[in-house]
């Protein structure tokens, strides 16, 4: 469009300030209303794999993730004791690296202060209040009583997204997988120089991933019920008792495990939002259209992904409801072929019965997906 447009953006988490980057430095006057009062970040840290990496370079940031991040090529999978199985090279996508482990606090203030350079305000502490769509414009109300009308609101709120229930109601709440993730940042072992993952014994897998010179995080995955919360007086505890079944790296990481609070714990759950993601003017994005199972480390690629192709198709369409069905034509058969995988993957490595779809899926495989991901999106 050649008129720039007023863009609000709900949520400043990885996809939603990397919409603001991209469509500010693009002329648009974009405005993130984020209900946290700063740009951190919970949990440890993620994986940035190659396709996301593309993103970072065409956001500029490429070289601010690589910084404070840690780059790594080669994926190793070991037995339950540390003994190397197999080494399996990441592949590159367009000359970006392989992949960057990166915490996430720092992968949010790299993102929250190129959004600034670029000319794009966050609003910390609100969240919409009212909004109306009368097909020309959207006006918002946010939670600190302030109004505006936008030509687009975009909602990164993420898997729990409000915005999704103002537009649908209940009818895409998040569904739980039955298995949950622990991660724990710990010291990086000389040894660790890009993810190790074991298998095998108790635990589905567990994984250590390099996010700095200095550090790392244990992951692990556990089938849990639904109502399950780590103690939180002997949450390292109960994750080393999950844990009892490994040694070699995987022990020693444990061994500096001391602070319960150290402990992250989350469930897994995905969702699908099956009509349109764009209702008028007002659109889902990344978790909050199509959150997927960590397997394939692509939930922030794929959120990343959304924002850049969304900013491209706000720039190439005559107008914004021809934008939105572009970007949700290119962008809802990779997403789901992402969620599918992750979902057909977590129940192969838990010996959870797969359909004849899920079964074709995996022919694929973590490293055929890899390939797959690496092209354009």
């Amino acid at each position: 469009m050649a008129t720039p447009l007023r863009v609000l953006v709900h949520g400043g988490g990885i996809g939603g300030l990397s919409l603001a980057i991209a469509l500010a430095r693009r002329g648009h006057t974009v405005e993130v209303a984020e209900l946290r009062e700063q740009l951190d970040a919970l949990g440890v840290g993620i994986i940035q794999p190659s396709n996301a990496l593309h993103v970072m370079r065409e956001l500029g940031v490429l070289d601010a993730c690589l910084e404070v991040g840690f780059e790594w090529e080669v994926l190793t999978i070991c037995d339950p004791a540390g003994n190397p199985l197999a080494k399996i090279p990441q592949p590159r996508m367009d000359g970006a690296p392989a992949n960057n482990g990166i915490p996430r606090p720092a992968l949010a203030q790299v993102l929250g202060r190129a959004a600034a350079e670029a000319g794009a305000t966050v609003r910390f502490g609100t969240t919409v209040a009212e909004l109306a769509d009368d097909g020309e414009g959207v006006d918002v109300t946010l939670s600190d009583g302030s109004t505006g009308r936008w030509d687009v609101v975009v909602g990164f709120d993420g898997i729990g997204s409000p915005l999704r229930t103002r537009l649908y109601g209940d009818r895409y709440r998040p569904e739980y997988t039955g298995f949950a993730n622990w991660r724990v940042t710990v010291p990086r072992q000389a040894g660790v120089q890009g993810v190790v993952m074991s298998t095998g014994n108790q635990a589905a897998k567990a994984l250590l991933t390099p996010i700095t010179d200095e550090l790392m995080y244990l992951g692990a995955v556990f089938a849990e019920a639904e109502d399950f919360r780590p103690d939180r007086e002997r949450a390292h505890e109960q994750l080393a008792e999950r844990l009892a079944g490994f040694s070699g790296p995987v022990a020693e990481a444990l061994a500096h495990v001391t602070d319960p609070a150290a402990v992250v714990y989350s469930r897994i759950s995905q969702v699908t939002v099956e009509e349109p993601w764009h209702v008028g003017r007002v659109v889902l994005a990344g978790d909050a259209a199509h959150a997927s199972t960590p397997h394939l480390a692509q939930g922030a690629a794929m959120a990343v992904e959304d924002a850049l192709v969304l900013a491209r198709e706000l720039d190439a369409a005559e107008d914004v409801p021809s934008a939105l069905a572009a970007w949700e034509a290119r962008r809802r058969p990779r997403a789901m072929f992402v969620q599918s995988l992750s979902r057909a993957v977590l129940k192969q490595e838990t010996g959870t019965a797969t359909t004849p779809e899920e079964d074709e899926l995996l022919k694929i495989g973590i490293p055929g997906a890899a390939h797959v991901l690496v092209k354009p999106y």
